[in-house]
């Protein structure tokens, strides 16, 4: 059995975690209402009814709060590619539906409205270290299943690490917000299916 002083400690851990919680769900629907830029850790806390200072008790500024939030969108696209992942479907499929699955969380996630897309732009643009890591963590997955397909011989022999980068890069039209927003209604740009389909035949040979 626990003693009284850890089940204190475990209660005021959930606590915390239940209050951090709070605060991203809370910045997050600001954010996505009156957009970012526009949003302050004041309207953050009077939302919530606590005061500032409360809210900087875990979360040094804004720009943390939107990291934590950023982050947490990207945890779901990585949930989703992990369980794509551990299908029990060839290399090729599950490939497949990691593109597709990354580009439909693309367009109903981050384009459903202008100030989700700001959010995410701005994520970009300042080069932080959690778009980074996601990159990488998606990279090494995508790799995973390039191995398991030459393994397989669905693919060629090949640099595996290679290969899952340029496989990623090659469908960057699909998965950057931006470049989703421009090229998703022009009709001289390659679309979901065809792009996907030239990058599984590269890793073919």
């Amino acid at each position: 059995m626990q003693d009284a002083d850890t089940v204190e400690t475990d209660t005021q851990v959930d606590t915390q975690a239940d209050t951090a919680k709070r605060i991203l769900d809370a910045g997050e629907a600001l954010f996505r209402h009156y957009g970012y830029s526009k949003t302050t850790v004041a309207d953050i806390a009077k939302d919530l009814g606590m005061s500032t200072a409360n809210i900087y008790r875990f979360f040094s500024s804004k720009i943390e709060i939107h990291q934590a939030i950023c982050s947490r969108m990207l945890g779901a696209t990585y949930q989703n590619a992990l369980n794509i992942a551990a299908l029990p479907l060839s290399a090729e499929e599950r490939l497949r539906r990691y593109a597709h699955g990354n580009y439909q969380f693309t367009v109903d996630t981050m384009l459903d409205q202008e100030k989700v897309h700001e959010m995410v732009i701005v994520a970009i643009e300042r080069d932080w270290h959690v778009i980074e890591k996601h990159i990488d963590r998606l990279n090494g997955i995508v790799e995973g299943i390039i191995i398991q397909g030459i393994e397989a011989g669905e693919f060629k022999p090949q640099d595996t690490a290679s290969a899952a980068r340029c496989f990623g890069a090659s469908l960057v039209s699909l998965h950057h917000p931006q470049l989703v927003s421009q090229c998703m209604a022009k009709e001289n740009r390659a679309c979901a299916d065809e792009l996907i389909d030239f990058a599984i035949r590269a890793l073919k040979g």
